[in-house]
């Protein structure tokens, strides 16, 4: 028997119905042993030796895996094709005692039969540069996470944390609130001329538009009064739009946001499942899509072929380019694996869909489409632009149909109309708007029938804050994070109650920004924007160059420790603090206002006499009346995160529902003639 190990166990069944009989699959379900929790466990002055340990609740797999692995007459190892499972890959040689330079590692980037014969044929050893990349972005956060947060904690305020990505994307949030706060806005008129020729009207805008005030406008209505419009000069073209490229897990993530409706949880979790198999009816467990933590736009050959007979087949040799679209990544990707794409693309959306629930049926059809339609021709237009005097002030006049739809037959098709553009301005379609989508024909010296002037006063727009997916992009412009990182960051500084939701939009809270001021001041390397992403290069050199981690680590380290001793000599000891936000609920038990406070489940009202006076209520306003006493009942949630529905008068009344009181029935005309 041979045995492979894995990570997750939603691919279980998949990979081993490709493996077959002789082979048993076992998932290690992620970690299974890390830095030790209660305490630093790592050696800062031996060499930053790590302390690993096995948590109490999986200590009973280990065991059993042990025991499989000493049975079995081979082990392979296939975590998940990333830094984190080869990490992982190497704590499974570590307790099976297999080197690393023995251990039998395999890697597939997608769950298919293909895929995985292959690997199984070209085992590899550990890659102990992508162990230690992984292992000293481990320690790095472990550091700053247990030598910052007490101090963050005794400077503002008691059980806070800060971390070393987690705190610059704060930052990012906090500075996008004060560039809102602090922008001032600025008057323009956006002025245009509605004319018309061969019977049909268009709407031609003033060249160049600065207009700054209404005497402006006024003046440029009084030099059109009565004036003749004549077409000066015509250009015609035809332009080109070239698809986007295939998914990373950043573009993914901002599409389903923008286009699904689906948030970086929901986006991920269907991500997760999409790529570990789906159970199809009688083919069983099948993978639909690669692996969906990647950085990279690269595509293997194999795919572009496939893509290339799926596009001729369905819509013509048009539709196929001559050459093989290829794609630039960025120059901070790791470039470790493929973009996210289909497995088989004969397994279509509208194939799959039986299948699949609404979130994975959402983001298939992103997924599939978005690759399709990179490996096609461009989309053509007749572009025109005319532009036109009057009393010779400038107009301009443009204008754009499409002649061949190209790549846009499958994906975007709609994202020029205004309504598409609007909804999708986050993402990274770069939509184009014109303002007339056809004109009438026109040549110099026309003069046109003007119907007429159509202008209106506005004022520029403060930047709009971030949702999801536009911070995930700014943390990848900044060269922040990985893919694998951005959700889990971005929940842990909503989940510190250091950000809060404004509908889609994130805000930060008074808490954190005044963290931010607070670590700016005093550890202000850490929050720079460059640093951090200086850090994330310096991890990619260990990797892919083999450097010492042991001198990454100490490169930060060291003026981290010089930095704390600074801090805390500091004498501004009240100026970080939060103040409290006085309510004007009275305590029903002293009278005095209640305040708010934040505890490990969210916001709830506290009586500012604590430890004299212990009442609470809860922060958010009554659902409800009692059945049992008639007092108010509110929404709460558990230790587990489970929404109930509890009493006010809790201990002395325990009525618990977990569906939400129903709104009284009113009495209606039929139930009166009855």
């Amino acid at each position: 028997m041979i045995l492979v190990i894995i990570e997750g166990i939603g691919k279980k069944d998949t990979i081993k119905k490709y493996l077959g009989s002789g082979y048993e699959v076992m998932a290690t379900g992620g970690h299974f042993r890390d830095l030790q929790e209660r305490a630093l466990a790592v050696d800062v002055d031996d060499g930053y030796k790590p302390k690993y340990t096995i948590p109490t609740k999986k200590k009973d797999l280990v065991a059993k895996i042990k025991e499989k692995a000493a049975k079995a007459t081979e082990v392979l190892i296939a975590t998940d094709p990333d830094r984190e499972g080869e990490a992982i890959g190497f704590h499974l040689a570590f307790i099976l005692g297999i080197k690393p330079e023995n251990a039998k590692r395999i890697v597939f980037n997608e769950i298919t039969k293909t895929a995985v014969s292959k690997a199984v044929q070209h085992p590899q050893p550990i890659d102990m540069n992508l162990v230690n990349a992984q292992q000293a972005r481990r320690i790095l956060d472990r550091l700053v996470g247990f030598k910052l947060s007490p101090v963050v904690s005794k400077r503002i305020k008691p059980k806070l944390s800060a971390g070393r990505v987690q705190s610059v994307t704060l930052k990012l949030v906090v500075l996008r609130e004060r560039e809102i706060r602090n922008f001032k806005p600025e008057e323009y008129w956006d002025f245009g001329a509605r004319l018309e020729k061969n019977k049909i009207d268009f709407l031609a805008k003033l060249n160049p538009n600065k207009l700054k005030s209404k005497e402006e406008t006024d003046q440029v209505i009084a030099a059109v009064d009565g004036a003749k419009y004549i077409v000066k000069q015509v250009r015609r073209s035809i332009t080109k739009k070239n698809p986007n490229a295939p998914y990373t897990t950043s573009t993914m993530q901002q599409d389903a946001l923008n286009k699904a409706g689906l948030s970086l949880k929901r986006c991920g979790m269907a991500a997760q499942e999409l790529y570990q198999g789906i159970k199809m009816g009688e083919e069983g467990n099948v993978a639909l899509v690669t692996y969906i933590r990647t950085d990279s736009v690269r595509v293997s050959p194999e795919a572009q072929v496939a893509a290339k007979q799926v596009i001729l087949d369905r819509y013509g040799d048009k539709f196929v380019p001559e050459k093989f679209n290829f794609y630039k990544s960025k120059k901070s990707a790791q470039d470790a694996h493929e973009a996210v794409r289909p497995t088989n693309l004969d397994i279509t959306p509208d194939k799959a869909a039986p299948f699949l629930n609404d979130d994975q049926k959402k983001l298939y059809r992103l997924i599939y489409n978005r690759f399709l339609a990179s490996q096609m021709t461009p989309a053509e237009f007749n572009s025109v632009s005319v532009d036109i005097t009057a009393n010779e002030v400038g107009f301009r006049a443009t204008g754009r149909t499409p002649i061949f739809d190209g790549w846009t037959a499958v994906y975007g098709g709609a994202d020029t109309s205004k309504k598409a553009k609007k909804k999708d301005d986050d993402s990274d379609d770069n939509a184009e708007e014109d303002e007339n989508k056809t004109l009438p024909e026109m040549n110099e010296g026309d003069e046109l029938k003007f119907i007429k002037l159509e202008y209106a006063q506005k004022f520029t727009k403060p930047p709009a804050r971030y949702t999801e997916a536009t911070l995930v992009k700014a943390m990848e412009d900044a060269g922040i994070g990985r893919p694998a990182t951005y959700n889990p960051i971005i929940q842990n500084i909503a989940a510190r109650f250091y950000t809060e939701r404004d509908g889609k939009a994130i805000k930060p809270t008074e808490l954190g920004e005044v963290v931010v001021d607070f670590l700016g001041k005093y550890f202000d390397d850490i929050m720079e924007v460059g640093f951090t992403s200086g850090m994330e290069e310096m991890l990619d050199e260990i990797a892919y160059e083999g450097k010492e981690w042991t001198s990454v680590v100490d490169s930060l380290y060291r003026p981290l420790e010089k930095d704390i001793e600074k801090c805390m000599e500091g004498q501004d000891e009240n100026c970080y603090k939060v103040k409290l936000e006085i309510t004007d609920t009275p305590c029903s038990k002293c009278g005095k206002m209640m305040v708010v406070r934040v505890g490990r489940f969210g916001k709830f009202l506290a009586c500012p006499g604590f430890p004299e006076c212990r009442n609470i209520l809860p922060y958010d306003k009554p659902v409800g009346k009692c059945p049992k006493c008639n007092k108010d009942i509110y929404k709460r949630k558990s230790k587990r995160g489970r929404v109930f529905f509890g009493c006010q008068g809790y201990p002395d009344c325990d009525y618990v529902s977990w569906d939400a009181p129903k709104e009284e029935e009113s009495t209606t005309d039929a139930e009166i003639k009855d």
